[in-house]
């Protein structure tokens, strides 16, 4: 084994510092000093091995001796830095080899340490290597999110591990032609997720086509998806294109897909299968290319159990399932999305929109929100057509009145972030100018909203 573990009993999956050296004593003595200075290292003889752990995601320093049989340091910079130029490389050299040293700078070295050196010297380079490391790493995040976000078309919106987990779920999926499953309460979001699939998918250009499958009446929702010939039935003056032709090429949005009606279920489970849809009165088969996306409240899967539901149909529809975090369960993400929702309202009604202050954001964190992100929006509205007395709503309770006891960690942290929250929404996401209002130092303000998941591009105007 050319790889050589940590000297801890604990070592950390992510070391912070790859030391490269064929000298197993000074290996020894260096991972010692940095354990003691809380700096995880990893150590390896040979660079092949140390490459084989280094990816474009290592948030971490490589400190390589230059002087190693096989591979020598500025081969291992040159290998690394085709990887990722970023990754700061420093080069172990001999005393006086002024030569080698230089050369390493030339080709983009982080610097260089002679032997023998002193250890406070090289605890020194390697904490500001670190630092530049993770302002790296930090940049690359916010330049990749401003891209997302900077789309045409509409966007999810949520720093919560509950909403990240959604939106990593469905990013492979969009440019594909998978049927989905959404799966939420009533108000979770729903129909804008099926929008986003639609709007980031290669269907964008084609009709996005939503039918509430509760809220057509039973005789007619057959002609609504179907589409009818003239005289069909009585009332059918004229031929009538059905939701399933109109969407072909785009997507279908089947929303209350468990209000749907047993009967219309074999049918659809039909289309589903063949792509191809027969209007009412007619025997002609239509070919459709449609990308079906259902929504439903209710677990399907114990309605088909209890012979509510087609299991068939179910398990047809159920290839690829997405599960839709309610409010509740995604709190963090509040405050970002009423300040959208808010933007949205003032833009319609020609209202300013004051941002919360951080005693109502808090306030808004504390609801439970049972009525998921439409309640949220509703309130957002009433906020920016009636100022802050919208918060207390007298006939559904007030927001600001805590739903739970919660432990002073997690209240003081609640506080924490809707404070910075509401300095980024008064800002319109100036860093600098959020420093100087909280009297924050960059790098604090940054690992704190690092920590709530809190980015500055969302709360741009």
């Amino acid at each position: 084994m050319n790889s050589h573990a940590q000297p801890t009993d604990n070592p950390m999956p992510a070391p912070a510092i790859l030391f490269i050296d064929d000298d197993a004593d000074i290996r020894q003595v260096v991972a010692q000093t940095l354990s003691l200075e809380n700096l995880s290292v990893a150590c390896f003889s040979d660079g092949a091995s140390a490459l084989a752990s280094i990816d474009r995601e290592f948030a971490g320093v490589v400190l390589c001796d230059y002087h190693m049989p096989g591979m020598d340091g500025l081969a291992v910079l040159q290998a690394i830095h085709a990887l990722d130029t970023s990754i700061p490389v420093i080069i172990l050299t001999g005393q006086g080899d002024i030569s080698t040293a230089v050369s390493a700078m030339r080709q983009g070295a982080y610097d260089f340490i002679e032997k023998p050196f002193h250890h406070d010297g090289l605890i020194e380079i390697l904490k500001r290597a670190l630092e530049k490391r993770q302002l790296a790493l930090e940049n690359r995040q916010l330049k990749a999110q401003l891209r997302t976000l900077t789309k045409p078309g509409p966007r999810l919106l949520g720093s919560s591990p509950s909403m990240q987990r959604v939106i990593a779920m469905l990013d492979p999926l969009l440019d594909t032609n998978a049927d989905i499953l959404l799966r939420g309460e009533t108000g979770s979001g729903k129909d804008a997720i099926a929008r986003y699939i639609h709007e980031n998918s290669n269907r964008s250009e084609y009709n996005f086509v939503a039918i509430n499958c509760g809220a057509v009446p039973e005789s007619l929702i057959e002609s609504e998806l179907f589409g009818h010939e003239a005289g069909a039935f009585t009332g059918a003056e004229k031929r009538r294109i059905g939701k399933f032709e109109y969407a072909h090429k785009g997507t279908l949005f089947l929303d209350e897909l468990e209000s749907m009606p047993l009967a219309l279920q074999v049918k659809l489970l039909r289309v589903l299968e063949e792509r191809k849809v027969e209007r009412l009165g007619s025997n002609q088969q239509i070919a459709v290319d449609v990308r079906i996306i259902a929504a439903t409240k209710s677990d399907l899967k114990a309605q088909s159990d209890a012979g509510e539901f087609r299991a068939d149909l179910f398990y047809r529809l159920n290839v690829v399932q997405v599960d839709i975090p309610p409010l509740r369960e995604r709190k963090q993400d509040v405050p970002l999305l009423f300040h959208h929702f808010a933007l949205i309202a003032a833009s319609r009604y020609d209202r300013e929109s004051i941002p919360l202050d951080a005693t109502q954001a808090a306030a808004l964190m504390q609801h439970d929100w049972p009525g998921n992100v439409r309640e949220l929006r509703n309130l957002a509205e009433r906020y920016v057509l009636m100022g802050a007395s919208a918060l207390t709503t007298p006939e559904r309770g007030s927001p600001t009145t805590p739903s739970g006891q919660q432990t002073l960690t997690e209240l003081l942290d609640a506080y924490e972030q809707s404070l910075i929250s509401s300095a980024l929404q008064a800002c319109q996401g100036s860093i600098k100018q959020v420093m100087m209002q909280l009297g924050l130092a960059r790098k604090t303000l940054y690992d704190k909203m690092k920590r709530h998941g809190l980015d500055k591009a969302d709360f741009k105007d």
